[in-house]
């Protein structure tokens, strides 16, 4: 199709619904753009044409996105008889055996699966690099990260392959690579999504899934396509009072808007970013919202201890539990040097350690909560420096002082909506004198993503993004 590029997924869906496309058809435009523009960027790891085409022979559910193309993270979200890497040569030969409830969501919705994207390691950094897989590329800058753990989802969605693709976050591996890439991404509220039946709860209820986007609408609409409860989860969210679809055109009203410059754990906020948080909170000031400065107060040290230990116990027994069943000795022969520092740091910690852990990051979330009483939204940079170099954060690297201070400045903004299970968008409002990207981050209290797509929506219409794209050479 000619003008494919032109259209989000529900645009596409639409034309569909008009007969003025064919699912094959939008299926061959993306399979066309994988061959002919992933081999720069590395974002695309599976292709199963046969299986999308299978699907499509078979007969498309009514969804709003019927007969859209679609892609899984590499990360989690499982299809019965493909293979699922976590970006790990641990999990080199792995085969889900059944889907998971979200692949169930998203074929109910009409969306057609044809492959996986990129991830890092067990998600576990704000690039996305591995050694089995190599290094994703920013399609804005090719020298440049994607962002991480979605930064496969993020250079595809970018590059033009396909409008939407599912990606998660655990620490803002959603709205890091949405940052960098230039997209829209939404992490929502901790239990808005099913992470089952594989997974209770992802890092302690940090982790969730959803997807990244051009436009806001196809966010909401793939939110509602995907959200509410299943059994056996280990956490509620609040339902929606509507389709988020609908919040997209609603007027947002007034809002009381936060607007901190800071990150959280410390690290020193780059005057660039610093300047598109303050410029979208001119903007927001232009709309009609109350904007005033804010600074959240937290316990960094106590915060960064507790996600230490959660991350780390997680790793350290999903690592030795898949080596022990492979019959294998764990090293850095399976896993990045930096997931195994972290193997070992899992070993080191006890379960009264995990305990203080679990009770740390849950008294802030109420903390957080109670100090938000009197905001609507909270206002900041989505990252604290703009996108580094391909290598830089790698989880090959080893763990340095100088890693750390990296890794700090990418999560510095986003990590504290992952503990306080907050809904938090990064919303491609600003780029960089170098031309890359620079999104910016606002987040709401827990179970309030309908403020957020109704501000999405008003922020989209005063300052579109849809049409600014990059190209595909290193400059």
């Amino acid at each position: 199709m000619k003008d494919y590029e032109s259209y989000d997924a529900l645009g596409l869906a639409e034309l569909l619904r008009k007969g003025e496309t064919s699912a094959e058809e939008l299926l061959d435009d993306a399979l066309s753009r994988v061959e002919s523009r992933n081999p720069q960027l590395n974002a695309v790891n599976f292709v199963w044409a046969d299986h999308a085409r299978a699907a499509i022979r078979a007969g498309l559910p009514e969804g709003p996105f019927r007969g859209v193309p679609f892609l899984l993270k590499d990360l989690h979200a499982q299809v019965a008889g493909m293979r699922l890497t976590f970006g790990s040569r641990l999990f080199a030969n792995f085969v889900s055996e059944s889907d998971s409830e979200i692949t169930l969501r998203y074929r109910r919705a009409g969306l057609v699966i044809f492959g996986r994207t990129t991830s890092p390691e067990f998600g576990l950094t704000a690039t996305t690099e591995s050694t089995l897989w190599g290094a994703t590329r920013n399609p804005w800058n090719l020298e440049r990260t994607s962002g991480g753990s979605s930064g496969g989802a993020s250079a595809a969605v970018a590059a033009g392959i396909l409008p939407a693709a599912h990606a998660s976050d655990g620490g803002g591996s959603i709205r890091i690579p949405a940052s960098c890439c230039g997209l829209f991404g939404m992490k929502p509220t901790r239990a808005r999504v099913p992470s089952g039946p594989h997974q209770g709860e992802g890092w302690g209820g940090m982790s969730t899934a959803h997807a990244v986007t051009r436009s806001v609408r196809d966010s909401a609409a793939l939110l509602d396509a995907a959200c509410g409860p299943d059994p056996g989860d280990p956490y509620h969210a609040p339902a929606p009072e509507r389709p988020y679809l609908e919040e997209v055109t609603r007027a947002p009203g007034v809002l009381r808007i936060g607007v901190q410059t800071e990150t959280y754990n410390g690290a020193p906020t780059h005057p660039e970013c610093r300047d598109a948080a303050l410029s979208a909170a001119k903007l927001c000031e232009s709309l009609g919202h109350r904007v005033e400065p804010l600074r959240i107060a937290v316990d960094a040290a106590a915060l960064g201890r507790a996600t230490q230990v959660l991350i780390a116990a997680n790793v350290q027994a999903t690592a030795d539990d898949t080596a022990a069943a492979l019959g294998r000795e764990l090293g850095t022969d399976l896993v990045e040097t930096i997931t195994f520092f972290m193997v070992q740091a899992g070993r080191a910690a006890t379960a009264a350690d995990y305990a203080r852990a679990v009770r740390t990051i849950h008294a802030a979330g109420r903390a957080v909560e109670r100090q938000l009483q009197d905001y609507d939204v909270v206002l900041s940079p989505t990252m604290a420096a703009p996108p580094v170099a391909i290598g830089e954060l790698a989880l090959s690297n080893a763990p340095s002082a100088e890693y750390i201070s990296r890794l700090q400045a990418a999560t510095g903004f986003t990590q504290l909506a992952n503990v306080t299970g907050q809904p938090a968008m990064s919303v491609p409002l600003a780029w960089s004198s170098a031309g890359l990207p620079l999104g910016v981050q606002f987040a709401a209290k827990f179970g309030d993503e309908a403020t957020l797509f109704r501000l999405a929506g008003q922020l989209e219409q005063a300052r579109p993004w849809r049409d600014r794209r990059p190209t595909l050479t290193a400059r």
